[in-house]
């Protein structure tokens, strides 16, 4: 993030040889005046001039991948981070070595890891309406496949069985795929029961 002060008889020109320095357009940067231009006594004894601080403003995005680069190598792993933005959600992904451990039993790591970064990110961007989704060697895909199989061969024991199947305790997007999968069979339905963390999707036969 680059900082840079200049002074001028005037902030507007103290303010174009910072932007002349710091070589960004004035809308990615943060202006603040440190001080006020002053003619002193007669004009001459005691004037001061100004002198303004230029912070180059960090993109939601940069500033995430940067974050999530430096928690990884605290962990003591190597690991490239890329990183999409649209409107709807900025997406995290994470390619590397020994990354099971960014993962977890069925996920659960990387769900709680998203989660503090999804914190993180509305509170240093409190303007951003869209959500983070963190992913680690394309298991975010991997899984939502999985869950689309499942999905089938449960509701096929549903009908077979004329008994409802309840799957284990899910977050919101993975039951959101089990929904999703299913919305169209024309043989069972889907709903969700219980409490978070402990919700989970239930397959009913029609």
């Amino acid at each position: 993030m680059k900082v840079v002060e200049a002074t001028g008889r005037t902030v507007e020109e103290a303010t174009q040889k910072a932007l002349a320095e710091i070589d960004l357009p004035i809308e990615r940067v943060k202006v603040e005046v440190v001080t006020e231009p002053s003619a002193g006594l007669f004009g001459l004894i005691g004037s001061k001039q100004a002198r303004v601080r230029l912070t180059e403003k960090i993109s939601p995005a940069l500033f995430m991948c940067d974050f999530l680069e430096q928690m990884i190598a605290r962990m003591g792993l190597t690991a490239e981070v890329e990183v999409e933005q649209t409107e709807e959600i900025l997406k995290l992904s994470v390619n590397g070595s020994k990354m099971g451990i960014l993962i977890g039993k069925r996920g659960q790591t990387l769900n709680a890891l998203q989660y503090l970064l999804s914190v993180i990110y509305h509170k240093k961007f409190p303007g951003q309406d869209g959500r983070l989704l963190l992913d680690v060697e394309n298991y975010r895909e991997k899984r939502e496949e999985t869950l689309r199989t499942l999905a089938q061969n449960l509701a096929k024991k549903a009908v077979r069985t004329q008994r409802e199947v309840v799957l284990e305790p899910m977050t919101p997007q993975e039951r959101r795929i089990i929904h999703t999968a299913l919305q169209e069979h024309t043989s069972v339905t889907t709903y969700s029961q219980g409490s978070e963390p402990y919700r989970k999707v239930v397959i009913a036969p029609k």
